[in-house]
């Protein structure tokens, strides 16, 4: 099976280079400042399960894609995503399955128009983990799950060839016959963790101690009540895990969206928060809303960003 990662950033290099590491046909797709870096260091994994270098991985150039793949993993922002879906077409071919593992489930649509919805699966993946200045993958705890299923909920043999194909790779890899309601889940736990300690500017431990859980558990519950309004109820251990995470007394949990905010960075201001917004039930005028905040929060950011940019 060959398998095509788009970036080899922090997600697709940590999961493309553990898959190099025992064996599988994997090529990075990577643009020329990032092919010359890794022709320069190898590709290197720092983690507390493991170490890795992969001297030479295979990759090609958007121009220089030479067939079809059999799957094609995407991790990028999804603002990025209209530009990438460019960058790999030339690879998709008949039989091809499209990977995602993006925030929200916009790109899903964006991807089904432009490829076809049977060759888009469900995805989702969890890891903490960034590139350094050299380059390197720094993965910082010992969580790295990717989720992956067809949108109907069947099993099929493309899901068991890859489920195959992720045995014995140093992740773990889930095969599910749910995977449009754990991507729900995801979603609104991303929406409040990113939601949350992007307004308040801290990590969860923060704002725990200054006597805003009950803030935090509203915005939670929000979110979790726009998901059951779409007919994805978050299931009883879902909305417990979300709510015990979120309000861990000296949690350092923090969103990449508050990182990228503190960096002056684009964020996925709508795919994140925006996009459930609008798919929440009408409410009464005047009815407090902690996720009409925050998305008014992300939104003035980004138009101070695009002001900043413009007269710079």
């Amino acid at each position: 099976m060959r398998f095509l990662f788009v970036g080899a950033g922090a997600l697709g290099g940590y999961f493309g280079g553990r898959l190099l590491q025992v064996g599988r046909d994997v090529t990075f797709l990577l643009r020329p400042r990032r092919a010359a870096q890794i022709a320069s260091t190898g590709l290197v994994i720092k983690s507390p399960l493991g170490d890795a270098h992969i001297a030479a991985p295979r990759h090609v150039l958007a121009d220089t894609i030479d067939g079809h793949y059999d799957v094609i993993v995407v991790g990028c922002k999804a603002y990025d995503l209209p530009e990438t879906m460019e960058s790999f077409a030339k690879a998709v071919g008949p039989n091809t399955a499209i990977l995602p593992f993006l925030n929200g489930m916009s790109h899903l649509d964006k991807l089904d128009a432009r490829f076809g919805r049977e060759r888009v699966l469900g995805g989702l993946c969890m890891i903490s983990a960034a590139l350094d200045p050299e380059g390197r993958v720094l993965h910082f705890n010992d969580f790295h799950k990717v989720v992956y299923g067809e949108r109907d909920g069947s099993r099929s043999a493309r899901v068991d060839a890859i489920a195959a194909a992720f045995e014995g790779a140093s992740f773990e890899g889930v095969a599910s016959q749910q995977i449009v309601q754990e991507m729900w889940e995801k979603w609104t736990f991303i929406a409040a963790a990113a939601g949350m300690t992007s307004l308040m500017r801290s990590n969860v431990g923060d704002i725990v101690a200054a006597g805003a859980s009950d803030v935090v558990l509203a915005l939670v519950d929000e979110c979790a009540a726009i998901a059951a309004h779409n007919g994805h109820a978050l299931r009883p251990d879902a909305i417990a895990r979300a709510r015990a995470q979120l309000t861990a007394v000296g949690s350092p949990i923090s969103a990449s969206m508050f990182k990228d905010i503190e960096r002056g960075g684009p964020i996925e201001a709508d795919q994140i928060a925006g996009d459930l917004l609008a798919l929440a039930a009408p409410s009464a005028p005047g009815t407090p809303s902690v996720l009409r905040i925050v998305v008014a929060h992300l939104k003035t950011y980004e138009a101070r960003r695009a002001r900043e940019a413009r007269s710079a």
